[in-house]
């Protein structure tokens, strides 16, 4: 053995060659954390110290190859600053480097998933054979980041400016045929042959058949275009990339700066440029607010993991209860993950709209070569259409997807109980109608939940799993289970009116519907918080929720939470629905509806909305961006923290998550959490103040007051 850590090995193999192997002990995956960053400094050393060694093939002991650097280790070193960031990350590159200056040729056999610190491990090596079963990638933009440990230098190198740009700004994997295409690896073989064909390719070299050493001093050079080629690269890429990111996202456009800076620059000169570039990025509240997101994500998918593993039952058959578009959607998630479901329905119309939704989502995927029609057709029959409850015997969880109404969803739920095994777990798929209301018609409540999926069901990647005040821990365990094969991501929240989005969603709505009644313009309000980050404004979002659906949810809202929810005025969204305009679904909302050259819905301003809400609205008035912000964003915040005190949700980076995935809140700002502990507890606080006389949603929760007091963040 020539070098033996806990992250890396070094072997010696036949005829002069070393075999430097990642395998982190204790972790299912490889990463770059400290340790192996350490070791690959050691390992490095050691090798070069070894004259008997002709050449090094890198592999890797796991699965994957390498997944990236440790995310979890970024908090403690960004904290220290722009210097202090230049600092570490030039140190790191230095190891990368060194490792890549060794006189002997190095070839890396990509197993499986490199990624970020991964692939650039690979562009260290001279040459890199790469797995069909592999994918490879920068995404480091994702994290408000961009390659920090040579990546932006060595790729610009290897593939060009115009695809280093893309690849690098895009921040997407990329698969094999198209990682060789554009020369970022030399050849892509077969799972089984990818360590010996590395270490063929490394006996080529090393017998002199394959010039190694042109392709590490390319790497070591300037970019082989001249100034005025280099010009025109940038220039072009640098108003895409920036039109695509937008102002909100600065990371992609400060990564295509900095390559620009380094591209006449020699290697070394370039990674300084690199590591200045990278702590420009990793200081904005953007990486922070994005890599909080991350660890979020992480702990949301970990707290599902430990609801599930509760769970000794096995989803081997689901069934759907209503078809049409929401159980056409249920119906597709299920079978295109590989549960089976039963799709019931009273009228065979409705079947035909579910099976037409599904077939509609399945033929989306075989056109863009995603599915072969082979697998479509699987897909499909594993969705059994029905009007009788014939097998409903061998189902193990049913999801009730009728219409939003208290009575059809219980009579529905209690003809069902009386027609499935005693341990059939029962969920309904609900927006706002309280699940401990619900299992009163039940006799086996314990294993009734909540599943809310939201629309549209094969986009939205969150799931509410509600907990009554009867459900038991096996029947919240199963349905978690079901929601994680349905490739969803499920969030555990207790029972209350509109559980726990569409409780912090309505007070939102309300904000926006005092703003109009206070003289601001509909349109005004939707481009101040479309450039905030939502994907949508208020106004926009009502009509494409529906105004119908939002009036009735608005109505249950204010029920449950009469001291903040319920209006003592008339609003501009109910004069919308008392004037049938319902938004997208039938052409007229606050705006209206034409379609466009795709066929899909685009918005048009219509004057006579003005004329209809003019009864319920002050004189016009101009009101500035950040009042607008702060009358929109207090009433949702102060309700998630509302949440968190009565342990709706369990944790702040659930309820983050939650936003996110199920309504859009902007990423870039981490959640409405994160979004207070930026702004500063004490500076929220007396937002809060500034605008109580507005009403109770207006109010700091105790949670925001003791905080404030304690001086405390939500995240550490």
């Amino acid at each position: 053995m020539i070098y033996s850590g806990s992250a890396i090995s070094v072997q010696a193999l036949e005829n002069g060659i070393a075999e430097l192997k990642f395998d982190l002990a204790g972790e299912s995956v490889n990463k770059f954390n400290a340790v192996t960053v350490n070791e690959l400094a050691a390992a490095t050393q050691a090798i070069k110290a070894d004259s008997s060694i002709k050449g090094v093939v890198v592999t890797s002991g796991k699965g994957v190859f390498i997944v990236g650097a440790d995310i979890t280790e970024f908090g403690s070193l960004f904290a220290n600053g722009e210097a202090g960031v230049v600092e570490w990350t030039a140190k790191a590159a230095s190891v990368f480097s060194a490792f890549e200056d060794l006189t002997v040729p190095s070839v890396v056999a990509i197993n499986g998933i490199a990624l970020g610190g991964g692939f650039e491990m690979c562009l260290s090596c001279d040459y890199r054979v790469m797995s069909t079963a592999a994918k490879v990638g920068l995404p480091e933009v994702k994290l408000g980041l961009f390659p920090g440990f040579g990546g932006t230098v060595r790729l610009s190198r290897v593939i060009g400016i115009d695809n280093a740009v893309e690849w690098i700004a895009g921040g997407s994997e990329k698969r094999p045929d198209v990682a060789l295409k554009e020369g970022a690896v030399d050849a892509v073989v077969a799972p089984e042959l990818v360590r010996d064909a590395a270490i063929n390719l490394l006996q080529q070299a090393i017998a002199g058949k394959l010039d190694w050493k042109a392709k590490k001093a390319e790497k070591l050079a300037p970019v082989k275009l001249n100034m005025m080629e280099q010009m025109m690269a940038f220039n072009t890429s640098m108003a895409v990339v920036a039109g695509k990111a937008g102002s909100n996202y600065p990371a992609p456009v400060l990564a295509v700066k900095t390559m620009q800076k380094h591209a006449t620059m020699t290697r070394d000169d370039a990674m300084q440029a690199e590591a200045a570039g990278f702590a420009k990025a990793a200081v904005t509240p953007q990486a922070n607010a994005l890599i909080g997101l991350f660890m979020a994500d992480q702990a949301v998918k970990k707290a599902a993991k430990k609801h599930s593993a509760k769970s000794a039952k096995e989803v081997k058959q689901a069934a759907v209860l209503g078809a049409g578009i929401m159980g056409g959607g249920i119906a597709y998630q299920s079978a295109s993950k590989g549960t089976p479901i039963i799709m019931k329905d009273i009228r065979s119309e409705a079947l035909d709209l579910g099976m037409g939704e599904a077939t509609k989502l399945l033929s989306g995927q075989v056109a863009k070569g995603r599915l072969t029609a082979d697998k479509m057709g699987k897909v499909l029959s594993a969705i059994r259409p029905t009007l009788n409850y014939g097998d409903f015997k061998t189902v193990d969880i049913v999801i009730e997807a009728v219409v939003e109404n208290a009575k059809v969803k219980g009579a529905v739920l209690s003809e069902v109980e009386g027609l499935v095994a005693d341990d059939c777990i029962l969920a309904s798929n609900t927006s706002t109608i309280s699940i401990t209301h619900l299992a009163k018609s039940l006799k086996r409540p314990q294993n009734f939940v909540g599943m809310h999926f939201f629309n549209p069901v094969h986009m939205m990647p969150l799931v509410e799993v509600i907990r009554g005040e009867q459900s038991s821990d096996e029947a919240v365990a199963a349905t978690v289970k079901l929601a994680q094969q349905m490739g969803k991501t499920p969030i555990v929240v207790n029972d209350c009116p509109g559980f726990l989005v569409n409780r912090v969603l309505f007070p939102y709505f309300g904000g926006f519907d005092l703003l109009v009644r206070d003289g601001a313009d509909f349109q005004a309000i939707d481009k101040v918080m479309e450039k905030f980050g939502w994907p949508m404004g208020p106004a926009y979002l009502l009509d494409v929720v529906g105004i119908d659906t939002g009036v009735h949810a608005a109505h249950v809202m204010a029920e449950g939470f009469p001291d903040r929810m319920k209006p003592d005025y008339k609003s501009a969204t109910e004069i919308m629905f008392d004037n049938t305009r319902y938004g997208q679904k039938n052409g007229k909302g606050f705006y209206v509806y034409e379609q466009d050259k795709k066929g899909k819905p685009k918005k048009v301003v219509d004057p006579t909305t003005y004329e209809l809400i003019a009864p319920v609205v002050a004189a016009r008035k101009e009101f500035e961006a950040d009042e607008i912000i702060a009358r929109l964003m207090l009433p949702l915040v102060n309700e998630i923290a509302r949440c968190l005190e009565e342990k709706i949700v369990a944790s702040a980076a659930e309820a983050d998550m939650a936003l996110i995935m199920g309504i859009g809140f902007p990423p870039f700002r981490g959640g409405a959490c994160r979004y207070v502990d930026q702004m500063g507890i004490q500076n929220y606080l007396a937002l809060c103040e500034k605008f109580a006389h507005l009403g109770k949603a207006y109010e700091a929760p105790a949670l925001i007051k003791t905080m404030a007091a304690n001086n405390q963040k939500f995240f550490g």
